[in-house]
């Protein structure tokens, strides 16, 4: 009977891994944040980092971070056949994507960036988890453009925005 379930199991799982890869839709809608004053909480798929004149930019995409039993609410109630199958969100996380908009936020010269996973020689094999890692804005930004060995827009980002600036960008590691 174990067997039967593992034969399932995995075909069950790369299913739900494709459904959560999004692609590009040519009807991407844009959209550029404003200042409220506030700060504000976010999860977003990074697009772009751009610098223009010394100010910097980051487009992206929001999305929903669900974590533990959330995560495991939620999964169940989009996907009750896979969670039926399998239990609970695979890996304790889950994503929700239902917006292709994607909005341009300024990000403060000082802003704090926080790594866990990125390539920092090159090389595949070194590829390695450094948990909360600190970097400068303008090497997120060098590292950003690498897509060699790790593409950092597969990541998703929690940022902290104050006053209409991104204050803080938190690489979530997703195993």
């Amino acid at each position: 009977m174990l067997k039967n379930k593992n034969v399932y199991l995995l075909p069950v799982l790369v299913l739900l891994f494709l459904s959560l890869v999004t692609t590009a839709s040519t009807t991407i809608k844009t959209a550029d944040a404003k200042s409220e004053g506030s700060t504000q909480h976010l999860t977003v798929y990074i697009h772009s980092l751009e610098n223009h004149n010394g100010q910097t930019t980051l487009t992206g995409d929001e999305i929903e971070w669900y974590e533990g039993a959330a995560a495991d609410a939620v999964f169940a109630q989009r996907e009750p056949e896979s969670a039926a199958e399998i239990g609970g969100a695979p890996d304790g996380y889950y994503i929700v994507n239902d917006s292709d908009t994607l909005t341009t936020y300024t990000v403060a010269p000082d802003a704090k960036v926080t790594m866990q996973i990125y390539d920092r020689t090159g090389k595949l094999e070194d590829l390695d988890i450094n948990w909360n890692e600190s970097l400068t804005l303008k090497q997120f930004i060098h590292e950003f453009a690498k897509t060699d060995v790790f593409d950092l827009s597969g990541s998703p980002y929690h940022l902290t925005i104050k006053d209409g600036q991104i204050v803080s960008i938190v690489q979530q590691y997703t195993p």
